[in-house]
Order: structure tokens, then sequence, then C-alpha cells
């Protein structure tokens, strides 16, 4: 009976000492009083007493994670988050002002987003599937296309489908078909285009009748710099070359000396002949392509990865904030700022880098149509 008694207390003496520790990790309790009042006076114009963003773009702080809204308040105090009124606030308050605020909009219950109905959502994907019907007739359906000169858009990478599409939209490329039917379409969908093929499998296309690939190799050394090992390319900003269309290869090499502008290739090109160009062009329609790393096929799939971190039981190791039911302007501005590097958060800007604003507005949104929790 005594051991028994013996081994009761000292249970409980280890839960004692375990609370205790947990505890001190967390830091000092927070004065939700002291916290109210300090609300009151400095964030009510724009947070609300009740913790809800009084106007677009203004983020909800009620129900947010303690840890988080701390850690935002000392990178305002710091400088690595670029608002002017809120550096200046910041500049004075000392840490136990940060926690007594943090504690008391955490307290608060969550915002109820009238918009957050949790139904499906339509992704940039499928918006992009939808435009890209009338480009299935030269570059297929799928985005790989089978017309000789037409080159394949499948498993392009993303950021440099939405530049060249930008750029026959705006006359910059002359090709008067592709400009024509881009003519009416907005930003966004232009890039929900991009997206949906970027998104797709490419298959290689028919081997080269002309050209040496084995001359060709050597002669890409320099290529490879930007392009890639065999020409599949890992920045989202540089075009794959592996597996494409010979003629198209051929085609858009040689405008570098003439109509198309990139300083760099200007420079390489303009040393080439065309036995060299020839050769190039058929190594790299020889080689096996590969789709571009990490598109998301779906806006949902994006989500599932974020929710990782944003939608999990509080990680102690890392300050991820609550999502769900956000204002959709703040999340739009903030991950834009994350992927513009303007934010400092180097795993923010390498996840979103690739993100174009069509990805951004629809993750964003989706994450406001969740209720808050």
């Amino acid at each position: 009976m005594k051991n028994l008694l013996l081994g009761i207390a000292l249970s409980i003496a280890l839960i004692g000492c375990a609370e205790k520790k947990d505890q001190a990790a967390k830091g000092p309790a927070a004065d939700i009083a002291a916290g109210k009042a300090y609300a009151e006076k400095a964030c009510k114009a724009c947070h609300g007493l009740d913790g809800k963003g009084v106007a677009p773009a203004i983020p909800h702080l009620a129900a947010q994670r303690a840890r988080y809204l701390v850690a935002s308040l000392k990178e305002y105090k710091d400088g690595k988050r670029t608002h002017a009124a809120l550096r200046d606030m910041t500049a004075n308050m000392s840490e136990a002002d940060m926690r007594n605020i943090a504690g008391y909009f955490a307290g608060l219950p969550a915002v109820v987003n009238t918009a957050a109905t949790d139904v499906k959502h339509s992704s940039a994907f499928e918006q992009g599937k939808k435009l890209s019907a009338p480009c299935a007739k030269c570059h297929g359906e799928d985005g790989n296309a089978k017309v000789a000169g037409t080159p394949s858009l499948a498993g392009q990478q993303p950021h440099y489908l939405v530049t060249a599409i930008q750029e026959y939209h705006q006359g910059e490329r002359a090709t008067a078909t592709m400009k024509g039917m881009l003519r009416d379409a907005t930003k966004l969908e232009l890039e929900n285009h991009a997206l949906y093929f970027a998104a797709q499998t490419p298959v290689q296309r028919a081997a080269p009748t002309r050209g040496d690939a084995a001359a060709g190799e050597p002669l890409t050394a320099m290529c490879g710099g930007c392009h890639g090992s065999h020409g599949v390319s890992t920045d989202a900003a540089t075009p794959s070359l592996a597996g494409q269309d010979f003629q198209y290869l051929l085609k858009g090499t040689k405008a570098y000396k003439t109509t198309r502008r990139n300083w760099g290739m200007q420079r390489y090109v303009s040393g080439l002949g065309d036995r060299d160009i020839d050769n190039i062009a058929a190594f790299y329609a020889s080689q096996q392509p590969k789709a571009a790393a990490g598109v998301p096929t779906s806006t949902q799939e994006l989500a599932d990865k974020c929710n990782r971190c944003h939608d999990q039981e509080e990680n102690p190791s890392m300050a991820a904030p609550k999502m769900k039911g956000q204002d959709r302007d703040y999340l739009v501005m903030a991950l834009r700022a994350y992927r513009d590097d303007k934010r400092e958060s180097s795993t923010m800007h390498r996840m979103s880098f690739p993100y174009s604003n069509a990805i951004i507005e629809s993750l964003a949104s989706w994450y406001a149509s969740q209720p808050a929790k």
C-alpha cells in the first residue's frame, strides 16, 4: 500500500514538473485585461475590438495563434515586415505588451464569415482547362502538340509559360494567330492557361530528320546553366527544351539573331552557324522530357500542402498562422509578399515563388471560403 501511495505521489510530482516546464517554455502568462486595454487604444481602428478586420486586406486576429501574433509583432518592430504604421506602433512595445495583445486576440471567438460555405472551389487549374479548348487544334488537348513547328506546352515551366503567353498577348512575339486568340483574355485568364498546360505530362515529339544530336551535345554546355541538364529546366522562369519539336527549336533559336530579345541568348546564338543550330536542336529534340516539378493540379492539392503547417495542431517549432476564414484580400497580399521576397521567410519564399497571381488568388479564395476555427 505504501509503495502504491508512493508511486501515485511520484506520478503527481512528475506531472507537476512537466506542467511547470511546459509553462516555462511558453513564457509568462498573458494579462488579458491589459491586452484588451492596449488593443482598444492602438489596434481597434483597423482590427476591431472583436478581432475582425474592418476593411478588405486587413487580417482577422480573433482566435489566431498567440505565438504567431507575437512573432508578427516582433517582425514589424524589427523591420522584417514593411508596414509603416505597424512599425511605428510596435517600436515602443515591450515583450509583455506583445504577449498581452496576442493573448487577448487569441482568446476571442473566431470571426463568423457569412461567405464561408466550405463549398467546392473552382481552381485556377480547372478554369485554365476550360479556357484551353481553342488551343487544342494546334497544341493538343493536353498541351502535347503533334503539328510540326508548333511547341508542346505540356509540363513546361509555369513562369515561362505565363511570360510567353503575355508576350503573344502584347504583340511582342510576332504571331498574328496567337495575338488574335489571346486579344480579349485578362491577365488572370492568361495565367490560368499557363497553369493548366504546365500541370500536364509531356510526351516526346517525333525524332528529328536532320541534325547530329551527338555533335550538338557539347555545344549545349552553356545552355545547361539556364535550361538544365539535357534540357530539363529546374527554374520556374526558364523553359525546358528536352523532347520539344525540332522545327520549333530551330525557329526559336534562330529568332534570337533577328527579332527575339534576350541579351544572353543573343550573345551566344550570334556565334553559331546554321549547322550548329541544327545540331543543338537535334540534341534537345532527342532528349526525354520531364514535367515541371511542384505544379498543383487543383487548389485543394495546394491547400493540402499548406495545411501541413497551417491547419494542424500548433507546432512549437514554428509560428504558423491559421488561414481558414481569413480575409481573402489580406491572404493575396501576404502570399504575394512572400513570393516576391518582401516578407522575410525563406521557407515561404521557396514554396510560393512558382505561384502566379492566378494560383495565389485561387488559394486565397479557397481559404477565405472555409469556416474559421
